[in-house]
């Protein structure tokens, strides 16, 4: 690991937007104000809306003031865009705010104050009325309000719709609307309604949607999080502006728009759902971030996406790895790594458990890995550094003392190389990309991805062209384009196949290498040869890595790929080199109709092997499809099978129960069942046989390994090195 110290403070970098976090937490309201006595909080949510609740709180509370989500300083600059110092402004539920009152001060004296409390109204026309004669307080309903139509340029609010709409009952929405229709008929139009919220979801939904279906443009503020609000609640603090624009029947057209505080200009989104999905995740981020600076450590996983603020897409994902037990030095507590492009998949950086693997090595408390998207340009380390170096010390742990350095870290150095050449789609599997990145050993790798399941490849096949050259001729085309906007097709690739050959006897698979060990088990006595006949077939084709390594070192074989998707052929062929025979066929088909109809007697198999995905990823098994394990499918199975037969499965089963169902199912079927588990995978594979007569005890077992690898090593052949099919048999065991 390579690392660059990097000194607190920090300066705030990058365009970020956030989006949802995947750890769900709770808000809760809080105070700092020691003179706050508990008998003045609500014994129900629901007295917030009530008049007898405000006129008890505030003759109990006094003149001192009570500043709900934070002073007129938290918010002056988002104020002072949307309010013009002579503009006629109404403040409806003003209770003893000092906020108009500073407003006042800095010119604005135009300001009607309307409450429903007459004791409030009370005092605070006792406290101004020397300093500021010309600010209005009446007592009034804001739900009924007694002033002409179109007679104000600002209404301003806050916190009073929060504590209008406790919940979302008849009543309380009937309120709602009321309070929203008063307000729109007392604007003039192009007037502003200024609303100062926690932007519940409930609150947020019915107020951007009432005044985006009546066609005002919305627009939407995060307060930068320090003064007086963030101290008061866990929760941000939003600033609604509602624009009142003429309402023209049938027109249809809603301007909606997201500003956040490191934001330049405003974010336009989609939809409803869009916007409010926006401020979800910045309100999830807020509670991470609590959460996160609250406790020391923890085992849970949390993570966080960042998206860029013009595309949208997400460009950083953060995952927090928490390591109670490392003893470390007193300066170990917290480190940043940035996982080099296209490696994310890799189970150091793409599971829980390589995480913290990872965590442990670097001998941090707490390391904070990030991922790097597809669809974005990263200019260098440093680059990257300084755009996230203002938003990974809100993710640092409380311990972290003052002045403390906080490394960066990295394998290799650098930010690694990805060059997408082809974005597809399939109607069944839907979308993917084909990539290319560099591997630890520098070595280039080619990526079948689908993007339903981003961080697992479907196939992979190493390159023997050095793709260096390309990539960077890419990236100089792309450097002038904005940040976060993908390369055109005629970028990507004029000839996808041009200079980058696959080396099809390289197997990256861990799994596929199990797969071809297994072959051993064929035959029992002389034990499988390069050159023995065997028929196979391969249920699942991808890339076609699998059955091409199979055709190109076993000379005789006969291998038949059963694949249901018509576009995972044309990728295999097109990006994979991927090609046909007398002895290759593939079968578009699906496997479980091809295995019910070739089960009739009339064709049989020596090998049947599965590595077919499921789409359903609800469950806890995405290798392979349920279907394909259950009882009368496998009966099926080998009924296939030749006497002899040999059945190979790729099981990815994360369910504990689920696995055993599984296990119990083809252990009913077969009974010899060997399993060898991949090391540093979720993988398992099983090789399943007719009869216990064909057991082959381990010394047997690697005898037969070591003879097939033999044969397999034809002098002008290439062979992996690494490829020992001996050592992979060791830990193959019967269950």
């Amino acid at each position: 690991m390579e690392r660059g110290d990097m000194n607190q403070p920090m300066v705030a970098g990058g365009d970020l937007i956030y989006t949802q976090s995947c750890c769900t937490l709770c808000a809760r309201k809080v105070t700092d104000e020691q003179d706050l006595k508990m008998n003045l909080l609500p014994k129900s949510s629901k007295e917030f809306s009530s008049a007898e609740y405000w006129e008890t709180f505030f003759k109990k509370r006094g003149a001192n003031a009570f500043e709900w989500y934070g002073t007129y300083v938290d918010h002056c600059a988002v104020l002072h865009k949307y309010i013009k110092p002579k503009d006629k402004v109404l403040v409806v539920g003003c209770g003893n705010s000092e906020l108009s009152e500073q407003m006042y001060d800095v010119g604005y004296q135009g300001i009607t104050n309307i409450d429903i409390s007459e004791v409030v109204i009370a005092q605070m026309k006792e406290r101004n009325v020397t300093r500021r004669p010309a600010m209005v307080f009446v007592k009034m309903d804001m739900l009924q309000m007694e002033f002409g139509d179109s007679q104000f340029q600002v209404v301003l609010d806050k916190g009073t719709l929060d504590a209008l709409m406790t919940d979302e009952s008849k009543e309380t929405l009937r309120n709602v609307d009321r309070m929203f229709a008063e307000i729109g008929r007392v604007l003039q139009v192009g007037g502003r309604f200024v609303c100062i919220s926690l932007a519940q979801e409930h609150i947020a939904k019915k107020a951007v949607g009432h005044f985006a279906q009546r066609g005002w443009l919305v627009r939407i503020h995060a307060v930068e999080e320090q003064g007086t609000a963030s101290r008061q609640f866990t929760m941000p603090v939003f600033v609604f502006i509602f624009t009142k624009f003429k309402e023209i029947p049938g027109a249809g057209h809603q301007i909606l728009e997201m500003c956040a505080e490191e934001l330049d200009k405003p974010l336009r989104m989609d939809s409803v759902d869009g916007l409010l999905e926006a401020m979800k995740g910045r309100q999830q981020y807020a509670l991470l971030r609590n959460h996160l600076a609250k406790r020391s450590s923890s085992r849970e996983s949390v993570a966080l996406t960042l998206c860029d603020s013009v595309s949208g897409k997400p460009r950083y994902t953060f995952h927090v790895v928490d390591l109670p037990s490392v003893k470390s030095p007193r300066t170990n507590h917290f480190a940043i790594f940035i996982v080099p492009q296209g490696r994310e998949t890799e189970w150091m950086f793409g599971t829980d458990e390589g995480r913290r693997q990872l965590g442990k090595s670097a001998e941090f408390r707490r390391l904070l890995v990030v991922v790097l998207h597809r669809d974005q340009i990263y200019e260098s380390m440093e680059a990257i550094q300084s755009e996230l170096s203002g938003k990974v010390m809100d993710l640092a742990p409380s311990e972290l003392p003052p002045n403390q350095q906080v490394p960066f870290l990295s394998v290799g150095g650098d930010i690694g190389v990805r060059t997408v050449q082809y974005r597809g789609t399939s109607d069944m599997s839907g979308e993917y990309v084909i990539e290319d990145i560099k591997g630890e050993d520098g070595n280039y790798f080619r990526h079948l991805i689908f993007l339903s399941n981003v961080n697992v490849v479907q196939s992979e096949a190493k390159l023997l062209h050095d793709i260096s050259k390309s990539a960077s001729s890419q990236k100089k085309k792309k450097k002038d384009r904005r940040r976060g906007q993908p390369c055109s097709d005629a970028e990507k690739s004029s000839n996808p196949k041009a200079g980058q050959a696959v080396d099809k006897s390289y197997l990256c698979c861990n799994h596929h290498r199990a797969m071809i060990a297994g072959l051993v088990l064929l035959s029992k006595k002389s034990g499988l040869l390069a050159d023995t006949p065997f028929s196979l077939l391969l249920v699942g084709l991808g890339g076609g890595s699998l059955p091409s390594f199979i055709h190109d070192y076993f000379s005789q074989s006969a291998v038949d790929t059963v694949e249901i998707d018509p576009m995972m052929l044309e990728v295999a062929t097109t990006w994979f080199e991927f090609s046909q025979d007398d002895r290759m066929k593939v079968i578009l088909a699906d496997g479980l109709n091809y295995i019910h109809i070739a089960d009739s007697g009339k064709v049989s198999y020596d090998v049947v092997m599965f590595d077919v995905d499921s789409k359903d990823n609800t469950l806890g098994m995405s290798c392979p499809p349920l279907a394909f394990v259950e009882d009368a499918f496998l009966q099926k199975v080998r009924n296939l099978l030749a006497h002899q037969g040999l059945f190979i499965l790729n099981l990815v089963c994360r369910d504990h129960s689920l696995k055993e169902k599984v296990m119990a199912a083809i252990k009913g079927v077969f009974p010899l069942v060997y399993l060898q588990k991949i090391e540093g995978e979720v993988n398992e594979i099983l090789y399943c046989q007719l009869t216990m007569e064909h057991k082959v005890g381990s010394k047997d077992l690697l005898e037969a390994g070591q003879k097939l690898e033999n044969t397999l090593k034809k002098p002008g052949r290439h062979w992996d090195p690494t490829y020992n099919l001996e050592e992979m048999l060791k830990t193959v065991r019967i269950v």
